[in-house]
């Protein structure tokens, strides 16, 4: 396992910095772009309200896709739902609660998934 110290993430000059290399998000060489983050291959799923006024949103997590593949997802998963939502640093946000939709149609594609929190 690598070893790293903590560092800097965050630069209002640079913006997002990768921990590992040091280099502005955009300029890092750690990793491929587009490439899917790395993980223990487990997608996991789960609600969250913070900083949303009490407003739930489904999180989704560890999806193994990187660049328009998750994107495409991220479509899927919010026609079948019916709802909006965003994609933010590889994570995927539903408005609302849809973990049991979610959960199906994740395992469906054949990922390994988990149920997160409450």
């Amino acid at each position: 396992m690598k070893k790293r110290a903590g560092g800097l993430v965050y630069s209002t000059e640079l913006g997002r910095t990768c921990p590992d290399c040091r280099k502005p998000v955009a300029d890092c060489r750690c990793r491929a772009p587009g490439a899917p983050p790395k993980g223990d291959g487990v997608v996991r799923v789960g609600r969250e309200t913070k900083g949303r006024k009490g407003a739930g949103v489904t999180i989704v997590t560890g999806v193994p896709l990187g660049g328009g593949d998750l994107a495409a997802l991220a479509k899927a998963l919010k026609q079948r739902c019916g709802s909006g939502g965003t994609l933010k640093d590889g994570v995927i946000e539903l408005q609302g609660d849809h973990r049991d939709v979610v959960v199906t149609e994740l395992q469906k594609r054949g990922w390994t998934v988990k149920r997160v929190g409450g």
